[in-house]
């Protein structure tokens, strides 16, 4: 396009669209920068918890196989005590439910 023949309409929204990629560009580097100092702060919190929360994680580890078993154990005490089942429907676990007796043969 010819300058000569540009209205200053057209020079005002070239201006404008400066002026807008300028903000873009400063809140983009504002924001770029906030997130890399959070990043910074937290890091540093991660690193003083850590040897704290390490202890407790190993401690789960550890008690995974046991709290493993004892579900287990529920599951199974569930499927023969149909009335215990409820309790656990309760704390949103269903264990499967006990199978259907079978009828003994009808003595002849």
């Amino acid at each position: 396009m010819n300058d000569e023949t540009s209205s200053p309409e057209i020079a005002s929204l070239k201006n404008q669209v400066a002026f807008l990629k300028l903000a873009i560009i400063v809140i983009g580097g504002t924001l770029v920068s906030y997130l890399y100092y959070q990043q910074h702060i937290l890091g540093k919190d991660v690193a003083a918890v850590k040897p704290q929360a390490l202890p407790v994680i190993q401690a789960f580890q550890q008690n995974y196989a046991s709290a493993e078993n004892f579900k287990a154990q529920l599951a199974n005490y569930a499927t023969t005590h149909p009335d215990f089942q409820p309790i656990l429907k309760k704390y949103g676990w269903n264990p499967p439910t006990a199978p259907a007796p079978n009828p003994a043969p009808a003595k002849k």
